[in-house]
């Protein structure tokens, strides 16, 4: 079940790992391999979910999901005879089954024998004509023939069926544009960046298709965003340099032309357009020996052959980036059929952004934690819990959140610090002090007033040297405030790491302390150092849901990708659900 919920969240290896502890105990449970298999194939591991659905099968042979998944598991390892293998026996057994068909369109367009790709999709559409992927792979095959007339009336049906899927609406632009319909393909990019507002090929052939019609500054707002999501992408920077040019920005224009010479000092065509641009400007000179320096490099280039022309209506795949195409139409590099595994398991909190960036350090509060955080097993640390015994003070905690500063907060926090003060002043012994100093340099902490708080800090750390609560609230303040100087400006002759380093030689087995060292060593980009304290830490306590997290991270930098996704799965199982959507991004983008 724990399997289940963690296949629910993306955890994939997580899901594996419970999967396979379940099948130990009891290793004849159909569902059990189904659901390892589908994490599995989520991972990549096509040939030991084969192995699942081969055990599974055996149990169940009348199961016509498992017997598809399995399919589906061959063709992406490539293992296309045995492929058709399965799909014959899939078709013998189901004869009515349509997505076999389209299985095995799928494995001869991959062997390249599109015509019997062709008939088995014909078959598939005559067996289920609702199936709107089906429609979809289809017009694919239309598209690769450029037959732009059936391609348009097979993406009609897959957009009637599935009327969300704005890859659909970008194909049928592309389908209407190549027929010179180019108001139709216009619509279709605007729904299709209503549906998907982030689509790289929506933006980039939208601006071309406004450049096209004459809708100058709209097409340089579509290339913007393109340039938004890559930066460094040439094309658009020449595209948007035209259309600068175009609207009378020729400052903006010579700025993108230059970007791209200084990439491609032989793009001749972009030489020629800032030399233009050189010449409105009134730049004759520079106009002229930009002009002169093409005419010798063209001379020379002639030894060699003459750079090809390109059509208006030709397109070219996303990662050619021939510069010459700059006004050409954009594919992605590899349609393949969207392939759809069997399964009832979803999920969403992964679908929730989070930030790739380390949880603060552990330190003292005034506040317990809130929020998400609220659900992470309680921090306890036995010297504050006797400190907290005094009832001279107001209870503290440990939390690596940042207490609130609204107006509340605020106005609370500078009344109790003043009758602290109030009362260290009346204090009869250094006794009695302690836990008032204690508690003001935490008030402090919380009021951001670190200066005030370090110099708490350093009184009681005169009076009791080994007193390991202010030692470690001491180097959290100065890791905050930047390693502050002292009221002289030099140096103090301490710092957050000497301190993290007395701490943890007088208390060895303290967790938190090996966090906050580990935190700091991560913030220097020390992470093989980060990696060994925040081991430390879990060693001392193995439920400090932050250290799994943050070595998670740690481990993803330094490359160690299944170890970082083992810790930050652990660190979901222990409440920082945030460590979903890590996983699901890191697995993103290794697919990428």
């Amino acid at each position: 079940m724990r399997g289940i919920d963690i296949y629910f969240l993306d955890d994939f290896s997580g899901a594996e790992k419970d999967c396979s502890e379940a099948i130990d105990r009891n290793p004849f449970v159909v569902a059990i391999y189904e659901l390892r298999g589908l994490s599995r194939i989520q991972q990549g591991k096509f040939a030991d979910a084969v192995s699942d659905y081969t055990r599974a099968i055996s149990f169940t042979p009348d199961n016509r999901g498992l017997w598809h998944n399995r399919a589906l598991c061959h063709i992406q390892n490539k293992e296309y005879e045995q492929a058709l293998l399965e799909l014959d026996t899939i078709s013998m057994r189901w004869s009515n089954y349509a997505p076999a068909y389209s299985m095995r369109a799928d494995v001869h367009m991959q062997m390249k024998d599109t015509a019997t790709a062709i008939t088995c999709l014909e078959k598939s559409l005559e067996l289920d004509p609702y199936d709107g992927k089906t429609w979809g792979v289809r017009s694919m095959i239309s598209m690769q023939r450029k037959e732009w007339k059936q391609a348009e009336q097979q993406l009609d049906k897959a957009i009637h069926l599935l009327p969300k899927r704005g890859g659909y609406y970008i194909n049928r632009a592309l389908a209407r544009y190549n027929q010179n319909n180019l108001r139709g393909a216009m619509a279709d990019y605007d729904m299709a960046l209503e549906i998907e507002p982030n689509n790289f090929l929506g933006h980039y052939n939208r601006g071309l298709l406004r450049a096209d019609v004459g809708d100058d500054n709209r097409a340089i707002l579509d290339f913007e965003f393109v340039l938004n999501l890559e930066p460094d992408n040439m094309l658009a920077i020449f595209n948007r340099a035209v259309l600068l040019e175009r609207t009378g920005d020729l400052k903006g224009a010579v700025r993108d032309y230059s970007r791209v010479i200084d990439e491609y000092p032989n793009f001749f065509t972009g030489i020629l357009y800032r030399a233009r641009c050189y010449r409105r400007m009134g730049l004759t000179a520079k106009a002229e020996l930009e002009e002169f320096n093409v005419y010798k490099k063209q001379l020379y280039q002639r030894l060699y052959g003459i750079q090809p022309k390109f059509g208006r209506r030709s397109q070219r795949k996303r990662s050619d980036l021939d510069l010459e195409k700059y006004a050409e139409m954009v594919v992605d590099d590899a349609e393949e059929p969207e392939r759809e595994y069997l399964s009832e398991y979803r999920g969403r909190v992964q679908d929730r952004k989070a930030d790739t960036e380390l949880l603060p350090m552990l330190s003292l509060s005034l506040q317990p934690q809130t929020g998400s955080a609220s659900l992470l097993p309680l921090h306890y640390d036995p010297a504050l819990d006797e400190l907290n015994a005094t009832r001279s003070v107001r209870t503290m905690y440990v939390s690596c959140q940042q207490a609130s500063l609204d107006t509340s907060h605020a106005t609370d926090y500078f009344a109790y610090a003043d009758s602290l003060s109030a009362a260290i002043g009346t204090a009869g012994s250094m006794h009695h002090t302690i836990p008032l100093l204690m508690a003001r340099a935490v008030t402090y902490s919380q009021l951001r007033d670190y200066a005030s708080a370090i110099t708490d800090l350093d009184a009681l750390l005169e009076a009791d040297s080994t007193n390991v609560l202010a030692l470690w609230l001491r180097a959290v303040c100065l890791t905050r405030e930047g390693q502050m100087p002292g009221a002289d400006g030099k140096p103090k002759a301490y710092s957050a790491r000497s301190d993290m380093d007395k701490a943890i030689r007088l208390s060895q087995s303290h967790a938190y302390l090996y966090y906050n060292r580990a935190c700091l060593s991560a913030s220097e980009g020390n992470n093989e150092a980060a990696i060994g304290d925040f081991t430390l830490a879990l060693q001392a306590d193995p439920n400090l849901a932050e250290a799994y997290y943050n070595r998670g991270l740690c481990r993803l930098l330094a490359g160690q990708k299944a170890e970082g996704v083992a810790d930050l799965s652990k660190a979901g199982e222990l409440g920082i659900y945030q460590a979903y959507s890590i996983i699901k991004k890191n697995r993103e983008n290794v697919t990428k």
